[in-house]
């Protein structure tokens, strides 16, 4: 206990200076030097500065009721911080020590306290702290595991941006959110214009980098929180843009495939001898007559019209528009 002792904080806080250097010399043949108030406004001022281990209550002081204390401790607590209460009583009825099991307390003391009950209390109280405190440390841990875990399974690996599933999950999402506020929502589709030859003639490492590049660029153009960007699969893009109508997605494509155009990544296969993009635009208002699906299926169409027509342009499409 001793080579421990120093790093055992506790809170003595007991009116009457009798059982006060008592507990303190009790304490001190422990190796604990004591953190000590004579009232509850003390101990709870103590209690912010000091986050205490344990803490020897007594359950009527002069000022604030010990249970109250216990309360308001408890109330103040985090829970990566939990200290033990042990409430010093002359109380022996049951209804007393249920009440300061209720507040918050974790075991009591009857007066006069014996030394031997007393160090048998703290041992055990201490062991208890640093069981509680380690399983919450544990539980961060695994929380925070957990977070990565998912923010891992909702990005893609290569570029970074949302994958495949979190655009299935969120655009579901942003449909409804549209169809409450009866306002458009629209997707853009990307394509990375005659990316097989890309990978052909320059490497799939090269590749690879080219489509981190145009990632990049797509996550830019979703800059609000509720729009989204993502790999749909291969070279191939996904904006979500919420509360935006066709001329709006429009623009923002437009302005994304001059950007990616402005990265002047060497292509031979395109007629500005430069990576671009082909993209589709569809919008529509969302409520039960029209669903998620048919519009992707409206924007993959007018890719392939822009496409079709040369490629490193926009095509729009109507909602419904998928043939």
């Amino acid at each position: 206990m001793n080579k421990k002792a120093d790093t055992i904080k506790v809170l003595v806080v007991e009116d009457s200076k009798v059982t006060m250097k008592v507990l303190c010399n009790y304490l001190g043949r422990m190796g604990i030097v004591p953190l000590t108030a004579e009232n509850g406004a003390i101990a709870i001022d103590i209690y912010h500065r000091e986050q205490p281990d344990i803490i020897l209550l007594d359950a009527q002081l002069p000022d604030i009721d010990g249970f109250d204390v216990a309360l308001k401790i408890r109330a103040l607590e985090k829970p990566e911080d939990w200290t033990a209460i042990i409430f010093l009583t002359s109380m022996s009825n049951d209804e007393d020590l249920a009440r300061g099991i209720e507040v918050g307390g974790d075991d009591y003391l009857m007066k006069p306290i014996s030394e031997v009950v007393l160090k048998a209390k703290i041992r055990a109280m201490h062991r208890l702290v640093e069981m509680q405190r380690s399983l919450v440390s544990v539980t961060q841990k695994l929380n925070e595991a957990n977070v990565k875990l998912q923010r891992l399974s909702a990005t893609d690996g290569l570029t970074g941006i949302s994958n495949r599933r979190m655009y299935d999950e969120l655009a579901i999402r942003e449909w409804r959110r549209c169809e409450r506020m009866n306002k458009p929502l629209a997707l853009v589709m990307i394509d990375v214009d005659h990316f097989k030859l890309f990978n052909d003639k320059y490497g799939h490492q090269t590749g690879d980098e080219c489509l981190k590049k145009v990632a990049e660029q797509v996550g830019r153009a979703a800059p609000r929180a509720t729009d989204l960007a993502a790999r749909y699969g291969g070279e191939e893009f996904v904006l979500v843009l919420g509360e935006t109508d066709t001329d709006g997605a429009k623009w923002i494509a437009n302005r994304l495939r001059q950007q990616v155009s402005e990265l002047n990544i060497p292509h031979y296969a395109t007629d500005s001898r430069h990576v671009t993009i082909s993209c589709g635009v569809a919008s529509v208002i969302p409520d039960d007559t029209c669903t998620l699906e048919t519009l992707l299926k409206s924007a993959d169409h007018a890719l392939y019209k822009a496409k079709k027509s040369g490629r490193d342009q926009v095509g729009t499409g109507l909602y419904g528009e998928v043939e």
